[in-house]
C-alpha cells in the first residue's frame, strides 16, 4: 500500500530531523544493504535492540529484484512490527529516472551515481543530472547524495590486496567537495577517503585528517560508501568529526552466506531453507550490531 504525499513528507522531515542529530551529537547512522527478507529482520531486529536509528538500503539490482514499491511496504512492515526509526536509501542509482521513482515512492533518501552506469562520466553531466535529482527531490523532501567521480571497488569478497596508490587518486578534495555540494545543492557528499567498496584480506585505512577537511568545507552531511572490512575505531573517529552515514553491505553479506553454508551442510535432508535460517539472521544482526556500536547511534532513534 503507497504512503501519500502528507505521509512521505513527515517521514522525509523525521530522516532530515535525523541527520541534523547526528552532526549535532556526534554519530553517524549505518545504511545497511538488503537483499533479501532475512536480512531486512535483521537490521530491525539489531535497531530494535540497540535502539538506534538506520537506513535499509537498496541498489539497482537489488530493486530489480524485490520491486520498489514492495521494498517500501516491507521496511514500513517491519519498522512498525519492531517500532524502530527506520528509513530507505536508495543506493548508487544510476539513472535521473530511477530516482524519480524512488521519490516518487517514498524513499526518504536518494543516492544519484551517474557514473555508476558510466565510469567516464563528465563531471558537467554528474552535475546536471544530479541538479536535476535535487530539484525534483524538493517535492517530497527527500534527502539526495551524490559525489563528483566514479567510487571504487565492488560489494564482494576480493582476494586482491588494496593498491592505495591508486586508490589516492580518487580522493576527494576539500576544494573539489565545495564546488559540487555549491553546483548541485545536494544535502549529502560521498567522500573518498580511502574506503572502498568491498571486503579485502587487508583493512582498510581511512584519511581522517582529509576528512577533517572536508568536513570544515562544506556545510553538509557527509558519508562514507564501502564501510566494510574497516576497522572499527576508523568509524568511531569519523563520526566524531562529522559523518552522518555509513555504508555496510559486503560483511553483512559474507556472514550470511558463510553461515547459510555451514547451514546446508549440517542439514543434508532438510529443503525447508527457511528453517535453517535462524542462525543466519543472528549472524548478519551481530554485524548490525557491531557497526551500530562503533557508529556511536546505539540509543539515539527517536520513534
Amino acid at each position: 500500500m503507497g504512503l501519500t504525499i502528507a505521509e512521505i513528507r513527515d517521514n522525509t522531515l523525521r530522516a532530515r530531523h535525523l541527520m541534523q542529530r547526528s552532526r549535532q551529537q556526534g554519530f553517524a547512522v549505518g545504511a545497511f544493504n538488503i537483499d533479501n527478507q532475512e536480512t531486512l529482520i535483521a537490521i530491525a531486529r539489531a535497531a530494535q535492540k540497540l535502539n538506534a536509528p538506520v537506513l535499509v538500503e537498496v541498489s539497482q539490482g537489488e530493486v530489480e529484484a524485490i520491486g520498489l514499491d514492495n521494498l517500501r511496504d516491507m521496511v514500513d512492515n517491519y519498522k512498525k512490527e519492531y517500532g524502530v526509526e527506520m528509513y530507505i536509501n536508495l543506493d548508487h542509482s544510476p539513472t535521473v529516472e530511477a530516482c524519480k521513482q524512488a521519490i516518487d515512492a517514498g524513499y526518504e533518501f536518494i543516492h544519484i551515481d551517474i557514473s555508476q552506469a558510466n565510469h567516464d562520466a563528465s563531471e558537467e553531466e554528474i552535475v546536471a543530472k544530479t541538479k536535476e535529482v535535487v530539484e525534483y527531490a524538493k517535492f517530497t523532501g527527500a534527502l539526495v547524495e551524490s559525489e563528483p567521480h566514479y567510487f571504487g571497488g565492488s560489494s564482494n569478497v576480493h582476494t586482491e590486496e588494496i593498491n592505495y596508490e591508486e586508490i589516492k587518486k580518487t580522493f576527494s578534495t576539500p576544494e573539489s567537495a565545495k564546488a559540487f555540494v555549491e553546483a548541485t545543492g545536494i544535502d549529502t557528499f560521498a567522500a573518498a577517503i580511502g574506503n572502498l567498496h568491498g571486503k579485502y584480506p587487508v583493512p582498510k585505512e581511512l584519511d581522517l585528517e582529509l576528512l577533517g577537511r572536508i568536513r570544515e568545507a562544506i556545510p553538509c552531511q557527509i558519508s562514507l560508501h564501502g564501510g566494510s572490512g574497516t576497522p572499527l575505531h576508523f568509524f568511531e573517529d569519523a563520526a566524531k568529526i562529522g559523518v552522518s552515514k555509513i555504508n555496510i553491505n559486503s560483511d553483512m553479506r559474507y556472514a550470511f552466506r558463510t553461515v547459510m553454508e555451514e547451514e546446508l551442510k549440517a542439514h543434508p535432508d532438510e529443503f525447508a531453507v527457511v528453517k535453517l535460517m535462524d542462525k543466519v539472521k543472528d549472524a548478519v544482526q551481530a554485524v548490525v550490531e557491531e557497526k551500530i556500536q562503533a557508529f556511536g547511534s546505539a540509543g539515539k532513534a527517536v520513534v
